[in-house]
């Protein structure tokens, strides 16, 4: 982790001796005419201006390094109100590998929806305990008719057919396990599908082959997400495989609206510890609603067989601070919703009422 924090600072140290040397350059070959205001003073190049380009690109370095090294599920905002990766938490909204934790490998991941909580709670002490009760039972019963009713103990066979208890109760019995299985599945099922409200953030995730794009048209911000390289997801400090180049960024604790679609074939949108999975199906736009309850930074894959690659197109989301989220779509060249309403609001409202020196400024100096 050390040895790949100080590669990535002395990249971004070449980048910066890089833009002063331009800087220095454009300068000197650029007409003093252009470099110079109306009083003949410098107002752009030389020195001073490869030195400010240095110094914005080493913080722009500093910023970087800032968001990758910050602790672990904390949002570091690199400058006052500004955005910066936020580190992933070891174990949170990823697997868990057997060498680490072997029975949480065999399990699902923790939860950080209200719709996975409730999912991850039916499944350990509804389902898990009925499944269990049944094959033990089903274990019992098989071993005890191999031993009653072995050829040894029964030289002569049992004509027997029918028994009209065992009959009833073992139709009734599996009725009322369906039954008890059957309302929190619905219930389920209906929290799953609840319709969005108006106010969600909309973000629409596009399958391609071999590689997500996520559109925000409340935001006016797209971005493409590719997987990284090995090296680099590992210098992130972020699992590989999993780790891409640009997140989809949402904030925490607010109505999304995700939609899904592809542009070539089928793809499966889906982030097991958010308990989301849906299909992105070419000319067809699905949706569902998605509240992550927390800030961090949650992986996924494709889960639709789409082609060679299928395997090597990560999601990640990372979920912020409306704050963070905002800086985060202001640094992507999009717009915050209503805030031209608000800048609006703000400007000085006209009365029509003018004094008179505002209505004739020759009349107010003559007076």
């Amino acid at each position: 982790m050390i040895m790949g924090q100080a590669l990535d600072r002395m990249k971004f140290g070449i980048v910066a001796l890089m833009a002063a040397a331009m800087a220095f350059g454009l300068a000197f070959a650029a007409p003093q005419a252009m470099a110079q205001d109306a009083s003949g003073t410098d107002v752009g190049g030389g020195a001073a201006g490869a030195a400010a380009d240095a110094d914005a690109a080493a913080a722009a370095a500093d910023a970087f390094d800032g968001g990758i090294d910050a602790p672990a599920g904390e949002v570091n905002a690199a400058s006052a109100g500004g955005y910066a990766p936020m580190a992933p938490t070891e174990g949170k909204g990823m697997p868990t590998s057997y060498q680490e934790d072997a029975l949480k490998s065999m399990t699902f991941q923790d939860q950080y929806t209200a719709d996975g909580a409730y999912a991850l709670g039916m499944h350990d002490y509804i389902l898990m305990p009925v499944i269990t009760v049944i094959s033990l039972f089903v274990l019992f019963l098989l071993l005890y008719v191999v031993v009653k009713f072995r050829r040894g103990a029964n030289p002569v066979a049992s004509k027997t057919t029918h028994n009209t208890m065992i009959e009833v109760v073992w139709t009734i019995v599996p009725v009322i396990i369906l039954v008890v299985i059957a309302v929190p599945s619905i219930t389920l099922l209906a929290r799953q599908y609840e319709t969005p409200p108006e106010e969600a953030i909309t973000v629409k995730a596009v399958g391609y082959q071999w590689y997500w794009g996520y559109e925000y048209p409340d935001h006016d911000v797209e971005v493409i997400s590719n997987m990284l390289e090995a090296d680099e997801a590992l210098s992130r400090g972020e699992p590989y495989q999993l780790a891409v180049d640009n997140r989809m960024v949402v904030p925490a604790g607010v109505p999304l609206r995700i939609q899904t679609t592809a542009a070539d074939v089928i793809h499966a949108f889906a982030v097991p510890s958010l308990w989301f999975k849906q299909d992105a199906v070419p000319g067809r736009l699905n949706e569902r609603m998605l509240v992550i309850e927390e800030p961090g930074v949650y992986y996924g894959q494709c889960s639709e067989l789409c082609g060679s690659r299928h395997g090597y197109m990560p999601i990640t989301v990372e979920a912020l601070p409306m704050e963070q989220f905002e800086a985060w779509v202001v640094e992507q060249g999009g717009s915050i919703p209503g805030s031209a309403e608000l800048e609006d609001n703000n400007d000085p409202i006209d009365t029509g009422d003018e004094s008179p020196a505002a209505a004739d400024p020759e009349a107010a100096a003559d007076a």
